[in-house]
């Protein structure tokens, strides 16, 4: 990070991302608005989850460099209109780092990650002036995401369990509560006992210190590498996938599965 030449690089990032927007530049990245470049940011950012998944780091260090394009994109996008700089982006991130860490930069205390996360929440409510210690958590966010986010936020402020067995308590409760739902046949009740025992399981999580989101992400990458090996065991044996029996299709997965551990 303190190689002089990474600036360097940034600033012909810039100058090249003017070119493009130029006149005598490319039509397509002339037409681009804040708008109309957001579907390939929210791609790239995924790319970018995918690459950390597969510890792919040619891949990664590609994907960053995406990322950075798209930031440079959106600031000479504001650029032309007057509205900010590049360089307003930057003084503002670096003003707001040195800000969110008083325990770095000023006189206050965080012996642990939890204290350091607690000191920038603090700040950022006060700074944001909003009315509630949830505010702030984008709706649109992935359920998982959005639901872990807004427990860490109750969390910061003491609303939280004391202990690992209360949670597994509270998940426990849910499943019943989610039992005797299925006994009533109304859809509304199943409905939300699924959410309250899909929120507690990612409170589990939370507690343990894992990503329920990347947690459910890579399960459902584990399911879709042993199905395909399923699907390949069955093309080998000249069998139609739709003339198989569940319990065929049961063996191969528990071999599969052998094979991988």
């Amino acid at each position: 990070m303190d190689n002089p030449d990474s600036g360097n690089q940034f600033e012909e990032l810039v100058r090249i991302v003017k070119r493009l927007r130029s006149p005598d530049g490319c039509p397509w990245d002339r037409e681009q608005t804040h708008s109309s470049l957001l579907p390939y940011f929210l791609e790239e950012a995924y790319e970018v989850i995918e690459s950390v998944d597969e510890q792919n780091w040619d891949a990664l260090k590609e994907e960053l460099g995406d990322i950075l394009l798209h930031v440079v994109f959106q600031a000479a996008i504001a650029e032309g209109a007057g509205t900010f700089r590049i360089t307003d982006t930057l003084e503002t991130v670096n003003r707001k780092l040195i800000r969110r860490h008083p325990h770095v930069f000023g006189d206050a205390q965080a012996d642990a990650p939890f204290h350091a996360k607690q000191n920038w929440e603090a700040a950022k409510h006060r700074e944001k002036q909003r009315q509630s210690r949830l505010d702030g958590v984008p709706v649109h966010l992935p359920g998982l995401i959005r639901a872990q986010r807004i427990q860490q936020k109750a969390s910061f402020v003491g609303f939280d369990w004391d202990k690992v067995e209360q949670v597994w308590a509270k998940v426990h409760e849910e499943i019943l509560e989610l039992k005797e739902a299925q006994k009533t046949g109304v859809k509304a009740n199943l409905e939300e006992e699924i959410g309250d025992l899909l929120f507690a399981v990612v409170n589990l999580s939370r507690f343990l210190g894992i990503s329920a989101e990347d947690a459910l992400r890579k399960t459902i990458n584990k399911f879709i590498r042993r199905f395909k090996l399923v699907e390949a065991e069955l093309k080998r044996r000249k069998q139609p996938i739709e003339e198989a029996t569940l319990e065929e299709m049961d063996a191969i997965w528990e071999a599969v599965k052998e094979g991988e551990h």
